[in-house]
This record gives structure tokens, C-alpha cells and sequence, in this order.
């Protein structure tokens, strides 16, 4: 589980045309400037440019601890590239490219034309305007006569999502699976550093004498961030994540290559925990794929998370250190809390509402589980610090003797399923790996055993 799920400040937001060229000359090396003071740690001159509609709703401490969740999840910040700076109405857009020590973020920045900040965000990587564009489709490409793609969209409307099938050689129609991410804005392969776990999953699922097809898609915080950034306090993991897995699953039953009655939902990390939830709402599915899954709060796995990489030692124990006594804070808060006094934005537990904390709450991951009359398959990394074995074995104490139950432990692997040694680090993700073949044969295995329900 990813440390973050939303970095956003709030804002306005922009589709845009052009700025004039001396606009543009001017606010880049603004916005360049306003970059820079974040990465020195100087947010009390950052937050002296806010206007008043920003000052109104984002405190010099709510910016800065909005700056350290990014630098707890991405490593330190790098490097800026050249602003790229558009017009809406008054304001000049500027796009600010930054490559942290693990990742990349895109730093939006709306200026007025006093030069006041009037909207920040902190986007997932491709943002324009706060629209993502989608992620490329995998390569290589398949050779002949093995895996195909093909280019699909989940769901309709302005929530629309763009995805990859992939298909195994033939004409099927084949068992089907539907990976759902974790948490933060995430593409279509999940992609964290240098690793695909998602695309290389459905490369192996769907390869000869596996033949099982695979839909991914671009998570909706990050296809469209600043739809998501605008109604923050009213998002719940049903618009995050569960709405587009049910619309996955309701795209792949009309496909004609694919077997309606063999379609499985495999989820990671935060998917995974919601994994239950979204097969009861559709008793069509025909099983569940739990990998790297939480069982407990997700709270209660930020605390634990930060103070393991704190741990380690090195560059990030320090800001891990203070991160994780603001987050808890945040999180006895949220314990005590009935959600009739909102918290004010620099309370959030990592930059994220209440609202979205106590609802998720309200969800019990275990109780669905037991109460789901599909089968489970349940993956776990032994390496995993982020969902860890605790996780695992409440998930085997709570469905002991449950028929239809299947777990299964990888000492050597970590929360993506790539095999390493030693402690996990959070710098292992920045080293090209691949999920392990083990993994993908369990699962191909057993929705191969899996028999078609009788209708």
C-alpha cells in the first residue's frame, strides 16, 4: 500500500490555450521558483504568494505536510524540468515536471496576474490540466500468434477509463481476470519506479498453455487527478477504486472472446482488501485473486509503514520520522472522531480527508470475506513491509475451515511480487524487476481449476 492517495492541494482548475510569450517567460520562471522554495523547505515564502481563496483553504503547515507525504512516498526531491505554462481565463497554468529520488510528480501551479498563486497541485506524472493522458500500451509488443492487445475503455461518460485487454492466441472464449490497483494514482501497469507488476502479470496470465485474458486500466485518480482533486471531501473508495472494477467486470462479459462465466477480479495491496466488497456487489464473479492484501486499517499500516522506513535508516529516516508522528496524530484523531467536526486540511492524515478515513472504516474486509460464497486465492510477499504477515494470517485465521479458501507465502518476495534479499527497501523499487513467474502459474492454476457456475 502505497503512502499516499491523493498528493493534491486545492485549486482551481484549467484546460488552457497558449500564454503570450513574455506571460509565459514570466511564470515559468515563477512557478520554477515556487518549486524550488518547496524543495529548499521554504513554504512560508511559498504560502506569503497565496491569494485569498488559497490562504482561505491551505495553511503553510497543511502545504508542507502535503510537500513531505510526496518525499515520503517518492524520495527526495531531484530535479525540475522547464515549466510549460498555458492560459485559462486569468490565470497562466504552468506544469512543472519533478523527478524525486523513486518516482516523478507534476507540480501545477495557477498564477494571476499579480503573480499570486491561485491553485497547486501535485499530479501524477502525464497530468495536462489535471487530465491524465493514458499510459502507453505495453511493449514489446506480443510476437505473432501468441498474446494480442486490444485497446478498450471502462466505463462511460466523464469517468471513462482507458485499458488494455489482453488476449491469449486463439479465438477462446478464455477466462478472464480484472486487476485492480492499489492505492494513489496509479496507470494501467501499477507502475511504481522501474516496475510493471500489472503488465507483467497479464503478459504471463495470457501467455501459451496459460490462455487466460487480463483488463487493466488507468486508475481514475489519476486519468482524471483534478476531477478527483475537486471533490476530495466527497470521495470514498466506491468512486476511487470499486465503481470502475464492477465496469471492468460488465465490459469483459459482453466481450465475445471472453466466457462471462469465468471472469475473476484480482486485486492488490488496497485493491485487494476491497476485493471482497466488489465481488458481493456482483455475484457473477466467479472468484477473487487477494494479493499482498490488508486486513487491518489502512491507518493503522501508514503508522507502520513510516516508522519501518524511519528503521532503516539513511536520507528518508528523518522525514519519515516526522511524517509519522504528524500521521499519528491524524490517526488517533480520526479514531475518536464521528466525523461531525471535519478536521481542517492540515489535520488530514497525509493529505487525505477524514471523510474518505471514517468510511472506510465502516467496511470489514474479513466479515465480507467470510460471508462471500465465491472461491479466494490469497498471495502474500514474505519480504513485504507494507502489507505484511500479520495481514496474512488474519485473513487465514478468519477463513479457516471456509471450502474455497486457497493461501499461499513467498518468503523471498515484496509487496509487487519481485523477488529480492534481505530487508525490503523502498529503493528496490527503483531497480528494473519483474513479477515472479511462481505467482503468475498459482494464479493461472487455480482459475484453471475454478469450474464455470452453473446457471
Amino acid at each position: 500500500m502505497r503512502l499516499t492517495l491523493f498528493l493534491i492541494i486545492a485549486g482551481v482548475l484549467m484546460s488552457a490555450g497558449r500564454a503570450p510569450v513574455s506571460a509565459e517567460q514570466n511564470s515559468a520562471a515563477a512557478a520554477a521558483a515556487i518549486v524550488e522554495r518547496m524543495a529548499s523547505g521554504d513554504f512560508a515564502s511559498v504560502h506569503a504568494r497565496f491569494d485569498a481563496t488559497m490562504r482561505a483553504s491551505l495553511t503553510e503547515e497543511a502545504l508542507a505536510n502535503v510537500w513531505a507525504a510526496a518525499v515520503a512516498q517518492f524520495g527526495s526531491f531531484q530535479s525540475q524540468s522547464p515549466a510549460r505554462v498555458s492560459r485559462t481565463g486569468q490565470y497562466d497554468v504552468a506544469l512543472v515536471p519533478c523527478r524525486f529520488q523513486r518516482g516523478e510528480l507534476d507540480v501545477q501551479i495557477a498564477l494571476d496576474s499579480a503573480g499570486r498563486i491561485a491553485g497547486l497541485y501535485l499530479l501524477p506524472p502525464g497530468s495536462v490540466s489535471g487530465e491524465a493522458q493514458p499510459s502507453q500500451p505495453p511493449a514489446p509488443a506480443p510476437a505473432a500468434g501468441e498474446a494480442r492487445e486490444e485497446q478498450v475503455t471502462v466505463g462511460k461518460g466523464e469517468s471513462a477509463l482507458p485499458g488494455t485487454l489482453t488476449l491469449p492466441a486463439g479465438s477462446g472464449p478464455f477466462p478472464a481476470v480484472v486487476l485492480v490497483h492499489g492505492s494513489g494514482p496509479q496507470d494501467r501497469d501499477s507502475t511504481v519506479g522501474a516496475c510493471k507488476p500489472f503488465r507483467d502479470l497479464a503478459g504471463s496470465l495470457a501467455a501459451r498453455g496459460r490462455g487466460i485474458a487480463v483488463l487493466r486500466y488507468e486508475k481514475r485518480t489519476k486519468q482524471h487527478a483534478a476531477k478527483m482533486a475537486a471533490s476530495a471531501g466527497s470521495i470514498t473508495v466506491r468512486e476511487e477504486t470499486i465503481d470502475d472494477a464492477l465496469a471492468a467486470v460488465a465490459l469483459l462479459k459482453k466481450h465475445p472472446s471472453i466466457n462471462p462465466q469465468r471472469i475473476f477480479v484480482a486485486g492488490h495491496s488496497l485493491g485487494g482488501m476491497l476485493a471482497p466488497r466488489i465481488a458481493a456487489l456482483d455475484a457473477d464473479i466467479a472468484g477473487i485473486i487477494l494479493l499482498a492484501a490488508n486486513a487491518r486499517p489502512v491507518p493503522e499500516l501508514i503508522l507502520e509503514q513510516l516508522a519501518y522506513i524511519r528503521s532503516l535508516g539513511g536520507p528518508e529516516a528523518e522525514t519519515a520520522g516526522q511524517e509519522l508522528e504528524r500521521a499519528m496524530k491524524a490517526a488517533e484523531r480520526i479514531a475518536r472522531s464521528s466525523g461531525d467536526s471535519p478536521a481542517k486540511p492540515e489535520e488530514w492524515l497525509l493529505g487525505v480527508p477524514d471523510s474518505y478515513w471514517l468510511q472506510l472504516a465502516k467496511y470489514d474486509p474479513l466479515l465480507t470475506a467470510k460471508q462471500l460464497k465465491q472461491p479466494m486465492l490469497i498471495l502474500q510477499g514474505g519480504r513485504d513491509y507494507q502489507v505484511t504477515e500479520k495481514d496474512f494470517n488474519l485473513w487465514k485465521g478468519a477463513l479457516e475451515g471456509k471450502a474455497g479458501v486457497t493461501l499461499k507465502m513467498y518468503p523471498r518476495l515484496s509487496h509487487i511480487f519481485v523477488e529480492g534479499e534481505g530487508r525490503s527497501t523502498p529503493q528496490e523499487y527503483s531497480r528494473p524487476g519483474v513479477v515472479s513467474d511462481e505467482v503468475a502459474a498459482d494464479i493461472a492454476s487455480w482459475i484453471l481449476r475454478q469450474q464455470p457456475k452453473r446457471r
